[in-house]
């Protein structure tokens, strides 16, 4: 069952983060104080009090803290965070109107606009969350007998043939796309030689531990979760996938924003501003850790998630490394914005596993849901640098560049498919 969160921990977490840090906030509120007039005039928020869904994740924080620090007050607005038990659930109650705005997977947005999702409704993407910080976990069972990455995996399959079973959280999402391409990286091809679940992140790690699947992709804090509770090892980092890459997104219906386009336009900068103060030094990220570390977020312990948004992993065999490539909200700009290139992607993969049966006008589809005007003006008013172009390009883990370009050539590319 999904609820609401409830407000009397965030309020008092508040007060603590205030009193804790009132030196830190006190100097990212005078950096702010411009604001002031962002809600005066015909720029006034039409919705004063909006509802964001979000899931149990370390992603979700720049949402969380935008409402924890009153960020979202300096432009007119007031985010109150609402917990929901699964991608689904967020899903409808994104189409039924229950919910105002997402921290939602990318592909899920795309998903539902094309009808492939669920029930199909025009929607918007107003800015990525943010980049990084996902990863696959293979169960200690399969780690034991040699499947700690994607190669030892094949080899294993092949040895030991059986029903091998695969959890992802949503079917259009993004961990349904970087465990499908990993596996076909390896040359195991997720709709033939394995099958594959939809499970709710927050209940992957109790899945694992009963059995249920050999591996899953997640995002944290539930991999290290596996790690600390000697269940599972992690397998690959979805930026050792693709570098860089977009993940969840703050999402919304494009009914919403054609009604509430100021509202849409200041919560979109408020949610940037936070993602600027996490990326801001250590200080912050701790404050983050152990906020959404409570009961009314993510309801887990502080050190599942405190390690990972410093870059310091383990993959549970042994082995620690320090990642710069690890989980970032604002990266200097770079995180937020929503590039057409990496919605087109999503398509790309949709069509590769059969999702969609012909080819979309990639790029008009992105054009419709990513919200570029309106995120501009966003970052304009949270002093957030622009891109110089809506693409971009990245080499992926099996070399292949993708950059926009020609994505019906990309889509039909790879060898291992549906």
């Amino acid at each position: 069952m999904s609820q609401p969160t409830p407000h009397v921990p965030a309020l008092s977490r508040r007060d603590v983060l205030r009193t804790a840090g009132a030196a830190g906030t006190a100097a990212l509120f005078s950096t702010l104080g411009h604001h002031g007039a962002w809600a005066a005039g015909s720029d006034a928020p039409e919705k004063k009090e909006v509802k964001i869904g979000f899931i149990p994740l370390t992603d979700c924080a720049s949402v969380v803290m935008a409402s924890v620090l009153g960020i979202d007050q300096k432009y007119g607005v007031k985010i109150i965070p609402t917990k929901e038990a699964s991608w689904a659930g967020v899903r409808d109650k994104l189409v039924n109107g229950e919910l105002d705005f997402a921290h939602v997977l990318y592909g899920l947005v795309y998903g539902v606009h094309l009808g492939i999702a669920g029930p199909k409704k025009d929607m918007a993407v107003l800015m990525t969350l943010n980049n990084n910080g996902q990863a696959i976990t293979l169960s200690k069972k399969l780690s034991d007998k040699g499947a700690v990455d994607g190669a030892g995996l094949a080899k294993l399959m092949v040895s030991e043939k059986r029903e091998y079973t695969f959890a992802q959280t949503f079917p259009t999402g993004t961990h349904a796309m970087w465990l499908y391409y990993w596996l076909a990286s390896a040359g195991i091809n997720p709709m033939k030689d394995a099958k594959v679940i939809t499970v709710p992140p927050p209940q992957m790690v109790a899945n694992m531990r009963v059995g249920n699947m050999d591996g899953f992709c997640v995002g944290e804090p539930w991999n290290h979760r596996a790690i600390i509770d000697g269940i599972g090892v992690t397998a690959v980092t979805t930026q050792d996938v693709w570098k860089d890459h977009p993940e969840k997104v703050l999402g919304t219906t494009a009914d919403f924003v054609k009604k509430y386009p100021n509202t849409a336009r200041a919560v979109t900068a408020a949610i940037i501003e936070a993602g600027k103060w996490i990326d801001t030094g250590l200080q912050n990220k701790m404050k983050m850790a152990e906020t959404i570390a409570d009961k009314a977020y993510v309801n887990t312990s502080v050190d599942a998630i405190n390690q990972r948004i410093l870059g310091r992993y383990q993959n549970g065999l042994g082995k620690t490394w320090d990642d710069p490539n690890h989980m970032k909200f604002f990266n200097d700009g770079a995180v937020n914005f929503p590039y057409l290139s990496d919605g087109m992607w999503f398509l790309t993969q949709h069509k590769r596993w059969g999702l969609i049966k012909d080819h979309p006008d990639y790029l008009a589809v992105a054009r419709q849901i990513n919200q570029i005007d309106l995120y501009k003006q966003a970052a304009s008013a949270a002093k957030a640098p622009l891109p110089k172009s809506d693409m971009r390009g990245s080499k992926l883990i099996d070399g292949v560049v993708w950059d926009g370009k020609d994505p019906k050539k990309y889509a039909d590319s790879f060898k291992v498919r549906a």
